[in-house]
């Protein structure tokens, strides 16, 4: 492993792999904030110092502005290996556990650092007339049945949902109060019962 000047090191053009460019706004800020990372996970490259393992880091090193990168070599692969190596390298193996991860990080810090929240994302990409097909559950294990409701961010409708549910303001993403991730949000998720509670409470009230 060595570090090099940027400009020694060339772009896979037959590279398949891509990244949307909302994505790779946040890998650029992502190797601003944490330019070590480079050095765990070198750039591999060939002997003619083409990119034959991070393709996309290499075009956001450049963006981020830095003048050097660290990469690997590996030189004793044939071309049919260097073929076989850059989809590999892309490829996703295993699941994440959604669970732990909802319970034990912050959700906008793993938006942040790339990773997608699936329910989300196919939310942000719904047209006005779509549906959306959702698994029984994505971060509750064993599987539990739910809805969702949505809003426009500060509408009246909103605000209207926030007083007649009485959501409380929690603590999100596992951490402990006052550590540096702490952070504060908006309650998300209700029982039944608690549901069923607040709106009789509610009704009876008014």
């Amino acid at each position: 492993m060595e570090l090099v000047k940027i400009t020694q090191v060339r772009p896979n053009e037959n590279n398949p792999r891509f990244i949307k460019d909302h994505k790779f706004k946040k890998l650029v800020t992502s190797i601003k904030e944490f330019p070590e990372m480079l050095k765990l996970r070198p750039i591999v490259v060939n002997s003619d110092m083409v990119v034959l393992g991070g393709n996309m880091r290499l075009k956001a090193c450049k963006e981020a502005g830095l003048k050097e990168v660290w990469i690997l070599k590996a030189e004793e692969l044939t071309e049919a290996q260097q073929r076989e190596f850059i989809v590999k390298d892309n490829v996703g193996f295993g699941d994440w556990d959604w669970d732990l991860l909802a319970n034990e990080w912050d959700t906008e810090l793993l938006e942040d650092w790339g990773l997608d929240l699936l329910i989300e994302d196919k939310i942000d990409k719904m047209e006005d007339d779509d549906e959306i097909e959702l698994p029984q559950s994505v971060q509750l294990e064993p599987p539990k049945e739910y809805i969702i409701i949505m809003a426009e961010p500060n509408s009246v409708e909103w605000e209207d949902l926030k007083e007649s549910l009485k959501l409380k303001m929690v603590r999100r993403g596992g951490y402990k109060k006052g550590s540096t991730f702490d952070a504060v949000s908006l309650e998300r998720v209700l029982w039944w019962n608690d549901l069923k509670n607040r709106i009789n409470v509610n009704s009876s009230t008014k």
